[in-house]
C-alpha cells in the first residue's frame, strides 16, 4: 500500500500548511510542544486540524479501566485531528507529544474547509489521505484481534516498507530507514517491549532481517 501520509511523492505538509497560502500566512503560527505535552484531550472542543511539522506525536484513548491504547504514532507530514472537518464536536481520542520539540501547524476547521471549497483537487486529496487512513486503522484493528504478535510484527514491516523503505542495489535486500522507537514499535502492535525484542532477535536468528536502533534490513530472499 503507498504511503497513507504521502501522495504523489509529494509531501502533505508542502501542500496544506496555511503558510503556503498567502491569504492566511499573517495569522497563522507553529505551536510548540515538548515531550508529554498534550495537544489535546478527550472530550476536549474538535474546532482544529493539525499537521505535524517536525517532531512525533501519538493519538490514542483510555480504557474504562484506565489502560492508555495507542492508535497511531505520527510524524512530520502526517495530519490528525481531522474528524472535526466532518462535524465533530468533542475528541473521542487525545493526541501528545512523543519528542522534546515538536512543532504543530493548526489549522482551524473554518479555514480548511474554506479551502476545500475553494479547491477541488485539494478536497479530493483531503479525502483520499482520510480514506487511507481509516483502511489502515481497520487492517491494524483486524490484526490486534485476530493475528499472534509475530504476525502483527511482520504486518507492520510490511507496512514500513511502503512508507519508509528502499531497495539496497548491491544485495537487493529490503531496507527500512523509520523515525520509531522500539516502544513506539510495541505500542502499535500491541505488545510489550520486552516482546517485540524477542520476536526481533528471532527474526535475525531465522536470517530474515537484520536491524539496529533506527534502521531494519529486510533480506532480499525474504522481502
Amino acid at each position: 500500500m503507498k504511503s497513507l501520509w504521502f501522495f504523489d511523492d509529494v509531501n502533505l505538509f508542502k501542500v496544506l500548511c496555511p503558510h503556503k497560502f498567502k491569504a492566511y500566512k499573517a495569522s497563522h503560527d507553529f505551536d510548540s510542544y515538548k515531550k508529554k505535552d498534550y495537544i489535546y484531550f478527550e472530550a476536549d472542543s474538535a474546532n482544529k486540524v493539525y499537521l505535524i511539522e517536525k517532531g512525533k506525536v501519538k493519538i490514542g484513548y483510555y480504557n474504562e479501566d484506565g489502560t492508555e491504547v495507542i492508535k497511531a504514532i505520527l510524524t512530520r507530514g502526517d495530519l490528525f485531528g481531522e474528524t472535526a472537518i466532518f462535524g465533530e464536536s468533542k475528541r473521542e481520542e487525545f493526541a501528545q507529544s512523543v519528542d522534546n520539540a515538536t512543532s504543530i501547524c493548526p489549522i482551524g476547521v473554518d479555514t480548511m474547509l474554506e479551502l476545500m471549497r475553494r479547491n477541488q483537487s485539494f478536497s479530493f486529496k483531503i479525502y483520499k489521505i482520510i480514506g487511507f487512513k481509516l483502511k489502515r486503522l481497520e487492517r491494524r484493528l483486524q490484526l490486534l484481534l485476530f493475528k499472534d504478535a509475530k504476525t502483527r510484527l511482520l504486518e507492520f514491516l510490511d507496512e514500513l516498507c511502503a512508507d519508509y523503505g528502499y531497495d539496497c542495489e548491491k544485495t537487493g535486500d529490503k531496507v527500512i530507514r523509520h523515525p520509531y522507537t522500539q516502544k513506539d514499535i510495541a505500542c502499535l502492535i500491541g505488545t510489550s517491549r520486552p516482546t517485540l525484542n524477542v520476536l526481533l532477535n528471532e527474526l535475525k536468528e531465522e536470517n530474515i532481517i537484520e536491524f539496529n536502533r533506527k534502521e531494519i534490513r529486510i533480506h532480499e530472499k525474504i522481502a
